[in-house]
């Protein structure tokens, strides 16, 4: 069962880049603005962002990529995210999947449930509450520990 993030946060300086482990991220809009700025922002954190604008573009991406994260909106023509989520966690059953939607509030029934959804989140979000979403779904190596 996904696990609902906060509507909103306060915050100093939402501009503030803060030391974050540098993740590989696949996002998926069919909004090329919001695909381009979401990953604009994961950049400015230094993370390596791959964009796809439908579900079947991020499928393609997802088999030719390691990626630690996917964030995905819900309602997309052919295939909604969902749908996405459930045929990636088919691929790769541990791969963490964000829903960031602008519909999050349809989720927060205790009676939806998301099959391969890990996290929703609210759209339009603060950045710092992004930061968070990826540290807690994607938290990299611990500190000292260094891949081989």
């Amino acid at each position: 069962m996904a696990r609902l993030w906060p509507k909103s946060c306060s915050l100093k300086d939402p501009m503030t880049v803060r030391p974050v482990s540098k993740r590989h991220i696949l996002v998926v809009d069919d909004e090329p603005l919001v695909c381009e700025t979401v990953t604009m922002l994961l950049q400015m954190d230094g993370h390596r962002v791959a964009c796809a604008n439908s579900a079947p573009q991020a499928l393609a991406l997802f088999e030719s990529g390691n990626f630690d994260l996917v964030i995905t909106d819900f309602f997309m023509p052919a295939m909604t995210g969902g749908d996405l989520a459930a045929a990636i966690k088919t691929r790769a059953p541990g791969q963490p999947v964000l829903l960031l939607t602008a519909y999050a509030e349809r989720f927060r029934s205790p009676h939806r449930t998301l099959t391969g959804i890990d996290l929703v989140m609210d759209k339009p979000f603060a950045l710092e509450v992004l930061r968070d979403a990826i540290s807690t779904l994607a938290p990299g190596p611990k500190p000292g520990v260094h891949p081989v």
